[in-house]
């Protein structure tokens, strides 16, 4: 187990939601603090409508139209994604021991906020080849694999930054101005969606907290079992008549 525990600080939730830039600059001051040898940090916040783009985003699958948000470019992996209100949204900022790799951190993460909807009542689990927290397909409704929390993550000097957003009651019409993750053959969804009620990010905070405790405390554990494995989507290189 880790000797110091994590510090999980509130940066600003509901009407004191953090400008994207913001809190990326916040980002930087405690992994600077961290790789010196401070404590490690979850931060946990709620951003104003913004899509960012992570390095793998190819050009088609920004929105044409972002309804008056931010489109920013970022230094995490993964391809574009949506952050705003209803959603939270956690940076860990924690030195990975020697033992941990950065694929098992983000398959920790994971496990959390599996655990996390759990505990709310929502079954989750991976899909190998496709990052992120997953729910089943439904053939009885007809409702594809959807995505409710997604992961983007970025490691220097042996310290994480970026991280995760589960969306609890945000507003899934931002979605429909982009392609989520370049990802068409599944879907996005929320708790709220999920559950049939209002889930407020105030109520799942101290559950993630718990789990993401637990989890970054990097003892061994059982992974919950993965869903069916599906392919990364491929990249599209489009280029223009006479290039």
């Amino acid at each position: 187990m880790t000797d110091t525990p994590l510090d999980f600080t509130i940066a600003g939730l509901g009407p004191r939601a953090v400008d994207y830039l913001e809190a990326w600059e916040l980002q930087r001051q405690v992994h600077e603090s961290v790789v010196a040898g401070g404590t490690p940090t979850v931060l946990l916040l709620e951003h104003p409508p913004t899509y960012t783009a992570g390095k793998r985003t190819d050009p088609h699958e920004r929105p044409a139209d972002p309804g008056g948000a931010p489109v920013i470019d970022v230094d995490r992996g993964g391809k574009i994604t949506f952050h705003g209100p209803g959603q939270l949204v956690g940076y860990p900022i924690v030195r990975l021991p020697d033992h941990v790799l950065v694929v098992d951190y983000v398959r920790r993460v994971e496990e959390a906020l599996i655990r996390a909807c759990a505990e709310l009542g929502v079954t989750t689990a991976r899909v190998p080849g496709r990052s992120g927290v997953w729910l089943r397909a439904d053939p009885a409704t007809g409702r594809p694999e959807r995505k409710v929390a997604a992961i983007g993550i970025r490691v220097a000097r042996g310290v994480t930054m970026h991280g995760f957003s589960l969306n609890c009651d945000v507003d899934m019409g931002w979605y429909d101005r982009f392609l989520p993750c370049g990802i068409a053959d599944a879907g996005v969804t929320s708790l709220s969606l999920e559950l049939g009620r209002d889930v407020p990010v105030t109520e799942v905070v101290p559950i993630v907290e718990k789990h993401l405790a637990t989890y970054l405390a990097w003892e061994p554990y059982v992974p919950t079992p993965d869903y069916e494995a599906r392919p990364e989507p491929p990249r599209i290189n489009l280029v223009r008549p006479g290039a």
